[in-house]
């Protein structure tokens, strides 16, 4: 298993804490602030879903003019989570 606690840039929420099993599924999603209902529906969709799918699919989403968005940021996390870091 793969655990990631990520520090957000540019979004309302503030991290994202991500669980991978060795199968690269995601196990759980935890958004920390943000828009719950949002958030709470990404965690949902994702859940049980391939990391590089949800991935490939969410990065450069953007959230009005700031560059970036809560999806974007979960795609960076497991950018980061493939990265081992």
């Amino acid at each position: 298993m793969k655990h990631i606690e990520y520090q957000t840039v540019g979004t309302c929420s503030r991290q994202i804490n991500v669980d991978v099993d060795d199968n690269n599924i995601i196990q759980s999603v935890e958004f920390i602030g943000g828009c719950e209902g949002n958030t709470h529906g990404i965690m949902k969709l994702v859940k049980g879903m391939d990391a590089t799918m949800v991935k490939d699919k969410l990065k450069g989403i953007l959230c009005g003019s700031k560059g970036t968005s809560c999806p974007d940021q979960l795609a960076r996390a497991l950018e980061m989570l493939d990265q081992g870091k």
